[in-house]
């Protein structure tokens, strides 16, 4: 097929001049899906393309956010309540159990924060009764940055959500069910959002990159571009079992094949499927790395949160960044609430280089104000290229949940 656009740079023209059209075909693709309420997604940009890397449903990280993008969540989160609940007025956000992480905690802050600023009662409510000993009905915290975080102690009553002192037009789930909490979500019936149903007991990142594969061919037939510039190839093996070896041949293989296909100095970034945190990932150059890896590499490929098993692998095209911060290697993570980009951060790493998984030891975060960039006008391409990215991406994710609401009959 011939593409009008077949380079980087005609791409950042094409979305800074498109920018209401391009805007207008995802929203009309969006209009019918069941997006979720916000989302995170990683961008890589290299010299010739730009890819995600990564998208999360149940996104932390709000404490990385500059404050007039925490203003523009706030008017998001307004609209995106109201299209809910359009009654709503108190609002519990069910955490995770992280207790002993105060940059968590200061995430948690925030986004109660932005939550409240548009005008909502907003109360932490746990489903964890492992975190409430003896039979206590709150547990009182302190983040990073001295916000007075509380744990109320929660409860489902004739399908309600509740605590002792308070019930709730609605839920908004920032627990990645990674290890799902002991709940008959099916059965409550305070609106729960993002759904519970596509946690990481359940979510595959090869299913969301083929699913963003399948959006992406699509806008790049509409708009005539190159989709090779917006996407890192990949491939999905399964039946693999690291502490036994069995299946790392076949993924080995597909390293193998990958590299034929793209840069020779690339990288090969070997995920867990089911893989969060920046934890089940490798990164190597050819497949003997994988069939031939140590009992220590195998084990940290084996095990993820809350004890996950890895039995399934993406096999990804390594994007090179170019991005730099304070001559670290850096890439973009980018923001949105229902799908519209809300702000952003970049993340860097002064232990790795700019081939290798920047979220790992090492990293650090500077604030990506995309608010500012807007009125200031700098940068702007860079800026409206990782949008649109993001935008996509949440609409892979979208199609995701509405393929386990097809699956639940839902």
């Amino acid at each position: 097929m011939t593409y009008k656009i077949t380079t980087k740079e005609e791409l950042e023209t094409f979305v800074t001049s498109s920018w209401n059209t391009i805007n207008q075909f995802i929203d009309q693709r969006m209009e019918t899906l069941p997006t979720p309420i916000y989302s995170s997604v990683d961008i890589r940009e290299s010299r010739t393309k730009f890819a995600p890397v990564d998208m999360n449903m149940y996104p932390a990280g709000f404490n990385n956010l500059c404050q007039l993008d925490l203003d523009a969540a706030s008017r998001l989160f307004k609209k995106a309540i109201e299209a809910v609940s359009p009654a709503a007025k108190n609002i519990a956000i069910i955490p995770e159990s992280h207790t002993k992480n105060l940059f968590y905690l200061d995430h948690l802050g925030y986004l109660k924060k932005s939550i409240e600023d548009s005008g909502f009662s907003v109360i932490f409510v746990s489903l964890d009764p492992l975190l409430f000993p003896e039979g206590d009905s709150c547990l009182n915290l302190i983040s990073h940055s001295q916000f007075d975080i509380q744990f109320q102690r929660g409860q489902i009553h004739n399908g309600e959500l509740s605590t002792t002192d308070a019930t709730f037009d609605l839920a908004i789930l920032n627990h990645d069910q990674s290890d799902p909490l002991d709940v008959p979500w099916s059965d409550i019936k305070t609106p729960v959002v993002p759904t519970p149903f596509i946690g990481w007991y359940r979510r595959q990142k090869s299913e969301h990159f083929r699913n963003y594969e399948t959006v992406i061919n699509e806008f790049a037939k509409q708009f005539e571009i190159d989709p090779n510039l917006l996407m890192a190839r990949f491939s999905a093996i399964d039946n693999i079992d690291f502490s036994s070896k069995e299946g790392l041949d076949d993924v080995g293989k597909a390293v193998d094949l990958l590299k034929e296909q793209i840069d020779p100095e690339a990288k090969i970034f070997v995920k867990a499927s089911q893989g969060t945190y920046g934890m089940g990932i490798s990164v190597v150059s050819q497949g003997s790395e994988i069939s031939e890896m140590n009992r220590k590499n195998r084990d940290k490929m084996n095990i993820g949160k809350n004890k996950i098993k890895f039995t399934s692998v993406v096999v990804q095209e390594g994007v090179e960044s170019i991005l730099k911060y304070d001559d670290m290697a850096a890439e973009v993570a980018i923001y949105l609430v229902s799908g519209k980009p809300a702000g952003g951060f970049v993340r860097a790493n002064s232990q790795k280089d700019s081939k290798q998984n920047l979220n790992s030891r090492g990293m650090v975060f500077k604030k990506y104000c995309i608010s500012e960039i807007r009125e200031n006008n700098d940068s702007q391409s860079k800026e409206a290229v990782y949008s649109i990215i993001a935008r996509l991406a949440t609409m892979a994710g979208a199609i995701e949940i509405e393929d386990v609401f097809k699956e639940k009959g839902l």
